[in-house]
């Protein structure tokens, strides 16, 4: 699993490559510390390359999500295939997450 963290156009975008499963969960976690604990108000999850995500990482984004909106802000997830819908759609978090 990859993660990179970047700036564009005025949002932080993480950019997810691999499978987030229960065993890349605690790298992935780490390396979104910045989002995670960061003042940002738009974040843009770019799940464009990410092939799987377990519960582990649905985790991840709900905290993500949760702690951004405390804040008032979005968090918007991007280009996510038909299998990762199919999990966010099979939790309920299709209900609870903006997608562009």
């Amino acid at each position: 699993m990859e993660t990179i963290i970047q700036k564009q156009d005025g949002n932080m975008v993480a950019l997810l490559k691999g499978r987030l499963d229960t065993a890349a969960a605690p790298d992935t976690e780490k390396a979104m510390g910045e989002l995670i604990n960061g003042t940002e108000k738009e974040i843009i999850l770019d799940c464009t390359e990410l092939e799987y995500i377990s519960s582990a990482g649905l985790r991840i984004f709900l905290t993500i999500l949760q702690n951004t909106q405390e804040k008032g802000g979005h968090v918007y997830i991007k280009g996510i295939s038909d299998d990762v819908r199919a999990v966010f759609a099979l939790t309920g978090f299709i209900n609870i997450f903006e997608f562009i």
